[in-house]
C-alpha cells in the first residue's frame, strides 16, 4: 500500500485507520513485530471502521465505504476545484491520477492473506454489512445512499482514469466535504474559532406545500434562480404576520435548489460579529450560499443592526457574488419604533437623519416580500387542502367547523394554525386516514 506517496489526498480526517491498515499490509509477515500486537491492531481498525459505519449509516463493503468517505470528505486542491463545475484542466489532473491509482489499489486489496497470517477474520466480516436502520446520526439516508453508491462505482472502475471520471462526476453533482454532503449549516464557536457546522436533519418541505401566496413564491423563486445562475440578485426580506410561511418558504427554496449548488447557513442575531469570518470561509467555494436570519428584528436599545448594515453593503470589501442574505421578520422595517421615538424626532433638529438611520437596514434588502395573514375564506381553503393531502376522512362541514373553533384559541387564522389543526386531527381525534 503506497499511502505515503499520496500527493493531494494527504492529512485527511479519519485517515488513522488507513495508515494503520497500510502498516499492517507491509508488516503482517514480519518477525520484527509481535504477532499478537499486529492482530490487536487489525481488530482495532475493524472496530473503528464499524463505529464509522454505524454512526454514518454505511452498509455493504465497509472497507470500500470507508475509503469512499475519505474521498468524498477531503477538501483539497483537486476536489474543491471540481465541485459543482466538474472536470478541470491543468497539470493537477496528473497528480489526481497518481493518487487515484493508489486508491484503486486500496479498493482492490485482498485481506485474506493478512487475516490468515494473523489468525483474524474480522475484515471479511465487513465485506457485506447490513445496516440496522436507514441512516446514521451523522448522515441522513440521502447522503448515506450517495456514499454507498459511489463506493460501488469506484470499486467497479477498471483503472485510475475510470476511477477519476467517476469521482469527478460525483464532485460535480454533489460537491465535496461538509458543503457537498450537507445542505444546511449553523454557526458555532469551537477551539479554532468560528465553525460552520452541518445540520443533519432538515425538513423536507416544498413550495407546493405552502397553500396560496403564489405571488410571494414567484418573487422568491425569481430572485433565487437569478442567484443560482450567476445573474444579479438581491438580498431578500420576507416580512409579515406570524405563521404565514416565511421560514417555510426559505427552507423549501433550499430543498428546491440544493441539487444546483445552493446551501444555507443559519445565523442568529448574537452571531453577527462572526459574519466576516463566515463569509471568509465560503467566499471562494463553488456553491451559492444563503445566510439565513430567521425572525430578524431589533429593539430600540439594540445596536447590532448597525454592524449588519456594514457587512451587507457598507464595508470596503465587496460582498462575494456567491453569498446572499435572506431574512424573515414580523416587522417591515426590522427595528421597533415607539411613540417616544416620534417625540424625540419632534425635538431633534435633524429628524430625517434619525429616520433614515433606522430605515436604512431594511433598504439593504433589495427584494421585500410580504406574507399577509389569510382571511376566513383563504384560511378555510388552506385547511381543505392540508386535510386532503393528509388523507383525512371527515366531512367538509365538520372539518371547517372544527377549524373555526381551533383558530379562535390558537392565535387566529394562519397557515401555521391550519397545519397544527390538521396534525391535531390526525394525531388525537381518531379520524381514519
Amino acid at each position: 500500500m503506497r499511502v505515503n506517496e499520496l500527493m493531494l489526498y494527504r492529512h485527511m480526517e479519519q485517515e488513522k485507520i488507513l495508515r494503520d491498515i497500510s502498516f499492517l499490509a507491509e508488516n503482517f509477515n514480519s518477525d520484527f513485530y509481535n504477532k499478537e500486537d499486529l492482530r490487536g491492531l487489525l481488530f482495532d481498525c475493524a472496530n473503528e471502521i464499524l463505529e464509522i459505519a454505524v454512526s454514518h449509516g454505511f452498509e455493504g463493503n465497509l472497507w470500500h465505504d470507508y475509503l469512499t468517505f475519505l474521498l468524498a470528505s477531503d477538501e483539497n486542491a483537486y476536489s474543491t476545484s471540481c465541485e459543482i463545475v466538474g472536470e478541470i484542466s491543468g497539470s493537477i489532473n496528473q497528480a489526481a491520477l497518481h493518487d487515484f491509482a493508489i486508491f484503486k489499489e486500496l479498493f482492490d486489496y485482498d485481506f485474506s492473506e493478512m487475516e490468515k497470517a494473523l489468525g483474524a477474520g474480522c475484515m471479511s466480516l465487513l465485506e457485506d454489512f447490513t445496516a440496522s436502520c436507514g441512516h446514521g446520526s451523522v448522515f441522513n439516508k440521502r447522503v448515506r445512499d450517495r456514499i454507498c453508491e459511489l463506493g460501488v462505482s469506484l470499486a467497479e472502475a477498471e483503472d485510475a482514469a475510470a476511477f477519476r471520471k467517476v469521482l469527478t462526476q460525483f464532485y460535480k453533482e454533489f460537491g465535496v466535504g461538509k458543503f457537498g454532503l450537507h445542505k444546511a449549516f449553523r454557526v458555532e464557536h469551537g477551539a479554532e474559532g468560528t465553525e460552520i457546522v452541518p445540520i443533519t436533519k432538515t425538513p423536507h418541505v416544498h413550495l407546493d406545500d405552502l397553500v396560496g401566496y403564489d405571488l410571494a413564491k414567484k418573487k422568491l423563486i425569481e430572485n433565487t434562480e437569478a442567484f443560482i445562475h450567476g445573474r444579479k440578485a438581491n438580498n431578500c426580506l420576507l416580512y409579515g404576520d406570524a405563521g404565514t410561511g416565511k421560514s417555510t418558504s426559505i427552507k423549501a427554496i433550499l430543498n428546491q435548489y440544493y441539487e444546483k449548488g445552493l446551501r444555507i447557513i443559519e445565523v442568529y442575531k448574537h452571531q453577527f460579529q462572526d459574519l466576516n469570518d463566515i463569509i471568509a470561509q465560503v467566499k471562494n467555494r463553488n456553491y451559492k450560499f444563503i445566510i439565513y436570519m430567521d425572525d430578524l428584528s431589533f429593539e430600540e436599545f439594540e445596536t447590532e443592526y448597525k454592524y449588519l448594515k456594514a457587512v451587507i453593503e457598507g464595508g470596503l470589501e465587496r460582498k462575494p457574488e456567491n453569498i446572499l442574505i435572506y431574512a424573515t421578520s414580523n416587522r417591515r422595517h426590522l427595528i421597533r419604533e415607539t411613540f417616544r421615538d416620534k417625540a424625540d424626532r419632534d425635538e431633534e433638529l435633524h429628524t430625517n437623519d434619525t429616520v433614515q438611520e433606522k430605515l436604512s437596514l431594511a433598504a439593504r434588502f433589495g427584494v421585500s416580500i410580504y406574507f399577509s395573514k389569510p382571511d376566513k375564506k383563504q384560511f378555510q381553503e388552506i385547511v381543505r387542502q392540508l386535510a386532503a393531502r393528509s388523507g383525512l376522512f371527515i366531512t367538509e362541514e365538520e372539518l371547517l367547523l372544527e377549524a373555526n373553533r381551533w383558530e379562535l384559541t390558537h392565535g387566529g387564522m394562519s397557515g401555521r394554525a391550519a397545519r397544527q389543526f390538521v396534525d391535531y386531527l390526525m394525531g388525537t381525534k381518531g379520524y381514519e386516514v
